[in-house]
């Protein structure tokens, strides 16, 4: 983490954490209060593969006092024909433009080893972005990652919710994700847990 570190220090650049998810309309599962021996149950809609997919990034600028913003996407897939299933590497770069006109300035991204983001595609729209430099997180090491924890506190807030729709379950997910955007000192917890210090080296 310390090459990061240097690289957007020297750069006046923002690091950048990216990761995805998705959620379809089976709930996560959750723990709740009921009398012994009455389990209980939550009937929901599960037919298909309908699904929420989710791309997001925890930004920061290596400083004393860091200020911490999260920036997401997302794309529904209603299981119709010719409809795409999730991100490609346009998508990504969309994301990644949206997030340096947003931050004006330089991003140094970190993220993992999916196909998609070591394609010659992605390595291609990479190349034509002066502001961008990317490092790869080691192969298994999502504890690393704090969009990880993004995603854990958005799904604990799913456990037993009934949506029948997977366009309600979208307007929810993006619910959720704004609030998480007004609350920085949860962002920077998130950071922290992953060992990451945000001074400068």
């Amino acid at each position: 983490m310390a090459e990061h570190k240097s690289t957007a220090v020297a750069l006046g650049a923002y690091i950048c954490f990216e990761d995805e998810a998705g959620q379809g309309l089976k709930p996560p599962r959750g723990r709740t209060w009921r009398r012994r021996g009455m389990t209980p149950v939550v009937k929901v809609s599960n037919a298909g593969t309908k699904r929420v997919n989710l791309a997001a990034l925890i930004a920061f600028r290596p400083a004393a006092r860091p200020h911490v913003r999260l920036i997401h996407r997302s794309l529904v897939y209603h299981g119709w024909k010719n409809e795409k299933k999730g991100f490609d590497e346009h998508d990504f770069i969309r994301l990644l433009d949206g997030a340096h006109q947003q931050l004006r300035a330089p991003i140094v991204l970190v993220w993992d080893n999916l196909n998609r983001h070591k394609s010659a595609a992605i390595r291609a729209l990479i190349n034509t972005r002066a502001w961008l430099t990317v490092f790869y997180l080691p192969t298994t090491a999502p504890e690393l990652n704090p969009v990880e924890g993004v995603w854990a506190v958005m799904k604990s807030g799913l456990v037993n919710l009934v949506k029948r729709e997977i366009d309600q379950l979208h307007r929810l997910v993006k619910h959720r994700l704004r609030r998480m955007q007004y609350r920085p000192e949860l962002l920077a917890g998130l950071l922290a847990k992953t060992g990451l210090d945000p001074l400068p080296p």
